[in-house]
């Protein structure tokens, strides 16, 4: 793991395309400010593993439960 040590509107570069600013320094909590490309995804970490847990419950489904799965009904023309 990399520790830098960065002061408030202070930068640091992943690859070429993301930025993370420190935006603010509270007490114990620090808020960081991240621009990536739209097509890279940013996540908190408990959101992500949130994520990642439902795509393989996702993947697990056998027939029988897709079966079950509700599907929204589309519009026909």
């Amino acid at each position: 793991m990399l520790v830098l040590s960065r002061h408030r509107d202070e930068s640091i570069m992943i690859g070429d395309d993301v930025v993370v600013t420190i935006v603010d320094i509270r007490g114990d909590k620090v808020r960081l400010g991240i621009n990536a490309p739209q097509d890279i995804p940013v996540h908190r970490r408990e959101v992500y593993e949130a994520i990642k847990r439902e795509n393989e419950s996702a993947a697990r489904m056998l027939p029988p439960d897709v079966r079950t799965v509700s599907v929204p009904n589309s519009a026909t023309t």
